[in-house]
């Protein structure tokens, strides 16, 4: 791999590449940390505890959302102006004709997205500079008062105005990426914000071994394994697939004869990726994002008390509500992305055929049963991947916090959860795949030599 890298520097263009997306990496670095003008954050922003839309939002910006920063917004209303696109071109004809335009028509569509982006930005940045009025993270002036009348108005049109182009410019630097860099641009810059969070993980592995705990010894190399068997775990998850075996009839055009081959049809095992996972923890998240805007004395000792507690990522509830909904949303992602009477149709439309299934409806019904299969055991799979923090640190805080001195700083977190290390090694092996294609052209030995 060092060898590979290497070669990969010498050769000029590939080495500009890389230059260029370390370049644009170091750019959105900095913006993430540069303050929105009359945001006066001192430490970091509260985002509450357990499971809310704002931890998730700091997760994926790598801190950017905690400090008020010109990124804070990160690439998140990208991503869901993506995944909107998607549904949207389900059960809107006109788009899923523009899916099917070519060139021209994925142009559109891109278009489409990045206004919806810009939108999206707008209300996220929005309702971000409601959150920082009411928690008192404003600038206020010279007697400490909050501004009023035209100040008012112009702080506010400052900051949501400063956190929306924060928006479009980092959706433009991971085009940017993507036409002149390595790998996917919106894959690069998530991977950038989640990676930024490893100093601090770090820094909390030591100070559990600092407190001198004999438990904290043992249990902090047991996670750091686990954390790489878990990489080496999910690389298998990604490139787990099923191969359908396809056989071409032979056909005679001029004087030619083409087909007689025999090849498959590769189905991925997790062929919704991350998906269900962050569909997932959206939903979960809304409860423990409404609770952050209550007062606890309107619902304590309640039944809201009791609603608002399951959704908290620290109970068991939450973990099996967690895992009932990635089976539902990796259902329902394959459901929209798959469609098994097109893909019957077409093998019949170019002489292929599945060894021992009959053309036509016998065909699309033995490729949903082989689509149902799989969804079910990649959903298990990346369940065990999303479940695992949550599990652990629940095993934990039960067997850990009886054998400190206290008895109320036990427990060992991780911050670091399923959504994050699947995107991480996900975003990295398509990387990897496309510098691999890019020496192989050059007839460089790869990673895989």
């Amino acid at each position: 791999m060092i060898k590979t890298i290497i070669n990969a520097f010498k050769a000029a263009d590939i080495r500009k590449k890389l230059l260029f997306t370390a370049f644009i990496i170091l750019v959105f670095r900095i913006g993430s940390v540069i303050p929105v003008p009359f945001v006066n954050i001192v430490d970091e922003i509260n985002v509450g505890k357990g499971n809310t839309i704002m931890t998730y939002l700091s997760l994926m910006t790598g801190s950017a959302f905690t400090y008020g920063t010109i990124f804070a917004m990160s690439i998140t209303p990208y991503i869901n102006s993506s995944i909107i696109m998607q549904l949207l071109a389900v059960a809107i004809p006109a788009l899923e004709n523009l899916q099917k335009e070519g060139e021209e028509g994925r142009k559109k569509i891109t278009a489409i997205t990045r206004f919806l982006t810009v939108a999206l930005g707008l209300l996220q940045s929005l309702a971000y500079f409601f959150y920082l009025r009411a928690q008192g993270y404003l600038a206020t002036d010279a007697n400490g008062m909050a501004y009023t009348g035209f100040d008012a108005v112009f702080q506010a049109v400052v900051i949501i105005a400063v956190l929306t182009a924060g928006t479009a410019v980092i959706m433009w630097l991971g085009e940017q990426i993507s036409i002149q860099g390595i790998g996917n641009g919106i894959s690069i810059i998530l991977f950038a914000g989640i990676a930024s969070r490893f100093p601090t993980i770090i820094k909390q592995l030591f100070q559990y071994i600092s407190t001198g705990r004999t438990v904290y010894k043992v249990l902090v190399p047991v996670v750091c394994v686990v954390f790489v068997l878990m990489i080496a775990y999910i690389v298998l998850l990604d490139n787990a697939e099923r191969r359908l075996p396809i056989q071409y009839a032979k056909r005679v055009v001029g004087r030619k004869m083409y087909g007689g081959q025999s090849t498959h049809m590769p189905i991925k095992v997790n062929m919704s990726g991350v998906l269900p996972i962050i569909f997932a923890s959206s939903i979960l998240s809304l409860p423990g994002t409404v609770q952050m805007f209550l007062s606890s004395s309107k619902y304590e000792g309640t039944f809201w008390e009791k609603f608002f507690n399951a959704f908290q990522s620290d109970s068991w509830w939450y973990a099996g509500m967690y895992f009932v909904l990635i089976i539902f949303f990796a259902y329902f992602y394959s459901t929209i992305q798959y469609n098994p009477i097109e893909m019957a149709n077409n093998l019949r439309k170019n002489n292929g055929v599945i060894p021992g299934i009959r053309p036509g409806r016998p065909t699309s019904d033995y490729i949903l049963r082989i689509i149902s299969r799989l969804t079910l055991i990649g959903a298990l799979m990346i369940s065990v991947v999303a479940l695992f923090p949550i599990v652990y640190s629940l095993i934990c805080d039960a067997a850990i916090k009886p054998l400190t001195e206290s008895g109320t700083d036990g427990g060992m977190s991780i911050t670091m959860g399923g959504t994050s290390l699947i995107i991480l090694v996900g975003v990295a092996l398509e990387t990897v795949r496309q510098l691999e294609s890019q020496m192989m052209m050059r007839h460089y030995k790869g990673f895989l030599d």
